[in-house]
């Protein structure tokens, strides 16, 4: 069956596939560290509770069956273990069978994460990691040449990401079409990484043309993911090499990373491996094939209207299992940097002599003088939520209350979420949240200061609170 596999994308598909598998260990480590706090059963968003008014058919999860923080922390460290393992080459050292039931497995123990995770599981690479997950599951292994109808299938994913973002820019805000929304992004984006301070400082003129860069390689090199190769090898590398420019710029979770993932898929590698020949694929396997590649044109039905809509929303899923998804980044652009700066205080009384000491958080803007650290693709769940906080308190809605409470009790799983603990012997008698606006420093306050940053107070966010009962004290 020469038509049904492409042999020449032997090394890619390996490439692709264990690059996946690495990320999605990442993502099951994200859930194990974070998920007691975040929604185990003494959580701020508890899934107990979720499930109990959540439809099974809307958010399929074995945790519908049956729910503890123990069957949970199994289920993600299991996963993470078999990531981890697929990663080595386990998919490529058992029958086709049994590999596809391996990457099956990955799939459903996050799929059943994701729609228990409420907030903290709100973001479109969640939808995209089960969207390529899934991709996966039919890419076969060492034992038949990659499918040419799912390598098809991952350039749409592909298109899908890189167009429905650069049309959310082009039909958002207004510095994308004049060019200068590079003069605010790397000072506002949700999670500056190390770098971006000095991306920040980059010449006006350059960050223009990086934004027409963007233009390019999002609104006009996706249309030659589907041209014949080298066009599409090249297309994937241009997309590849954009990417990473983000990579350096930000800390996008495993947003970036996962882009390129997919973008390996579609670079013939033939020329450093040659094609290896292989038996032909069992009937069952291109049945399933063309099956779900049928599945997945019918269901794009949705996406591509999306994305032809002068109302194009981004990162939407249309089914409960995130089979085929709209994406996009980043349609707005924010000219100003707020953040929520919490803080506790040990004083019986809140007043004009309280000492106040402030919170750190591991990636999230704080101090003035911590330059951001890189954590991608590793996600910070609860720092990425603080951004929304700042942003309306809207977004702290449900979970914002019960994260002050957990610090005023002095919960060892919240307080491990953060990076620094100003009351390590003893929980504070009264918590509170200021609004500050930051900006960076120039070069000139840097010298002088040595601070990246600089904050002015804009309001309180939430005044001085304390516990009713306020847990060992008089």
């Amino acid at each position: 069956m020469e038509w049904f596999t492409a042999p020449e994308y032997g090394l890619s598909r390996i490439v692709f596939q264990r690059g996946l598998a690495a990320l999605y260990c990442v993502a099951f480590l994200s859930a194990a560290l974070q998920f007691r706090a975040l929604i185990g059963e003494r959580g701020m968003l508890p899934v107990p509770e979720y499930l109990r008014r959540t439809d099974p058919r809307r958010t399929p999860s074995l945790f519908h069956w049956r729910y503890s923080d123990r069957l949970f922390a199994a289920v993600a460290w299991s996963g993470a273990v078999l990531a981890l393992a697929m990663a080595a080459g386990a998919g490529d050292a058992v029958p086709l069978p049994v590999s596809m039931l391996l990457w099956l497995l990955l799939w459903g123990a996050y799929l059943s994460i994701v729609n228990v995770g409420q907030t903290w599981y709100a973001f479109g690479w969640e939808s995209l990691l089960l969207e390529t997950g899934f991709l996966a599951v039919l890419l076969g292994n060492d034992e038949t040449g990659p499918p040419v109808l799912v390598l098809f299938l991952l350039r749409w994913l592909l298109f899908r990401v890189e167009f429905g973002a650069g049309l959310i820019k082009l039909r958002g805000d207004r510095c994308w079409r004049d060019l200068t929304c590079l003069h605010h992004h790397h000072e506002t984006q949700p999670m500056p990484g190390p770098l971006s301070w000095f991306f920040h400082h980059l010449p006006g003129p350059l960050h223009k043309v990086e934004v027409a860069a963007n233009h390019v390689v999002q609104l006009g090199v996706p249309f030659l993911l589907f041209a014949p190769q080298p066009v599409a090898t090249v297309a994937a590398c241009l997309m590849i090499a954009t990417q990473l420019w983000l990579v350096l710029s930000g800390n996008f979770a495993w947003l970036n990373w996962l882009t390129i993932v997919i973008a390996v898929s579609a670079v013939d590698a033939s020329p450093l491996t040659g094609d290896r020949p292989r038996p032909d694929p069992p009937v069952w396997y291109v049945v399933l094939v063309l099956a779900v590649t049928v599945l997945v044109l019918v269901r794009s039905y949705r996406p591509v209207r999306n994305l032809l809509s002068r109302r194009q929303v981004m990162n939407r899923s249309y089914d409960p299992f995130h089979l085929v998804n709209s994406y996009g980044a980043f349609g707005t652009v924010g000219r100003v940097r707020y953040e929520i700066v919490v803080e506790g205080t040990d004083s019986p009384v809140p007043g004009p002599g309280a000492v106040w000491k402030e919170y750190g958080f591991k990636g999230k803007p704080g101090d003035p003088r911590r330059l951001p650290r890189p954590f991608a693709p590793y996600h910070l769940r609860l720092d990425w939520l603080m951004w929304f906080a700042a942003l309306s308190p809207g977004y702290a809605e449900g979970w914002f209350g019960p994260f002050v409470e957990r610090l005023l009790e002095g919960d060892r799983d919240t307080l491990r979420l953060l990076g620094h603990n100003p009351f390590p012997d003893a929980p504070p008698v009264y918590v509170r949240a200021r609004l500050y606006r930051y900006r960076y420093t120039t070069w000139r306050e840097l010298r002088e200061t040595g601070a990246w940053w600089h904050r002015e107070l804009v309001r309180e966010y939430l005044p001085p609170t304390r516990l009713r009962k306020p847990a060992g004290r008089d």
